[in-house]
């Protein structure tokens, strides 16, 4: 049985995927159905994917820095396709700065470089399991 829906994606130009490819690969391995959305996808092209796949989880993959720009932006076209209740996980180079300020705008999560794969498959766990709960799904 498939434990959830996750995607993985990347926003902006970031064009380095290799972290986001192990995260996918652990989820799958883990028993999650995972829908990677390749490099280079805008902020609505990440909402009308987890919309159409119908997701339980976005992850994002930042390493740009333009977290807290392209965040924000992602939140707000979640909004206008009424699934911002979906939770929001980002990995990344994130300075510490900023991990308040991304969860202020909706991220549940955030794992930094060398976060042990088990943390986030955890994270992953847990966080579908309470949307599920809070949904009735």
């Amino acid at each position: 049985m498939v434990k959830g829906r996750v995607l993985v994606g990347k926003i902006g130009l970031d064009g380095h995927d290799r972290g986001a490819k192990v995260v996918a690969r652990a989820l799958k391995e883990a028993g999650f159905e995972v829908i990677y959305t390749g490099l280079h996808k805008t902020a609505q092209e990440i909402a009308e994917i987890a919309l159409e796949e119908d997701v339980d989880l976005i992850g994002i993959s930042i390493l740009s820095g333009t977290h807290n720009i392209l965040i924000p932006k992602l939140v707000e076209e979640l909004k206008k396709r009424k699934i911002d209740n979906k939770p929001i996980i980002v990995g990344g180079i994130i300075p510490d700065e900023d991990v308040e300020f991304l969860k202020q705008h909706g991220v549940k999560a955030v794992f930094l470089p060398g976060t042990p794969l088990s943390e986030i498959i955890s994270t992953v766990e847990n966080l579908i399991s309470e949307y599920r709960s809070k949904t009735g799904i």
